[in-house]
């Protein structure tokens, strides 16, 4: 199996040369169809770590995480729950965007657990620049790459977990240094679910749950 390994620069020590590495990959097939690469963006003192599934086509033509209708939504629910926005990174599990044509039209794939697997590398990458306090996964995709494929967010949503010893990878957090994980449901759920405002609010009480680890 591929893996973006040999293309994450072992020696950066910001992340900006991890981004301006990552137009480079080729660890997986998802390149060559996608746009762009679209990499993490916010605070290099981020406090906080989102982390959500793949780009989706917006973000994948303006080549910037979480700025499409579901990104919105975020912003909207990081308020209402009171995370410092200016403390915050926000990312995906995968860096292009899946996706199959219709006509003109270009429709999200979830990606398969090689993309996960293969993208995991940028991701870790990430974490052990950043060094955050809290790790908040957005839907099944970005848990299941942090905390394991049998990962379930129905049953484990909103609780603070520790960062799994599963999730130690050579350019991981240093071993003297500890964070917190906590799964939620991705954006893009509410905005597809049929009581959008029950399940707004349940994002909002979760995202609450983060807000409150940080005092």
């Amino acid at each position: 199996m591929q893996t973006a390994v040999q293309f994450v620069p072992t020696d950066a020590t910001s992340i900006a040369e991890l981004r301006a590495a990552a137009p480079g990959c080729r660890g997986c097939e998802l390149w060559e169809p996608a746009t762009q690469v679209v990499f993490g963006r916010g605070d290099e003192h981020a406090r906080v770590i989102f982390v959500g599934e793949q780009p989706g086509d917006v973000e994948d033509q303006h080549g910037l995480p979480f700025i499409g209708p579901a990104g919105h939504l975020l912003r909207r629910a990081v308020d209402d729950a009171g995370l410092p926005v200016a403390n915050l990174y926000i990312t995906n599990s995968v860096k292009h965007f899946r996706f199959e044509r219709r006509g003109a039209r270009r429709i999200h794939k979830t990606p398969e657990q090689e993309h996960i697997t293969a993208c995991h590398p940028w991701l870790m990458g990430e974490f052990a620049l950043l060094r955050p306090e809290l790790v908040v996964l957005l839907g099944a995709t970005a848990a299941k790459a942090v905390l394991g494929p049998s990962f379930r967010v129905t049953r484990s949503r909103g609780q603070l977990m520790p960062w799994p010893a599963s999730a130690q990878r050579p350019q991981d957090f240093p071993s003297d240094h500890e964070a917190t994980a906590m799964a939620t449901i991705h954006p893009s759920a509410v905005l597809r679910a049929d009581d959008r405002e029950a399940a707004y609010n349940g994002l909002v009480a979760d995202l609450r749950v983060a807000a409150a680890a940080l005092t």
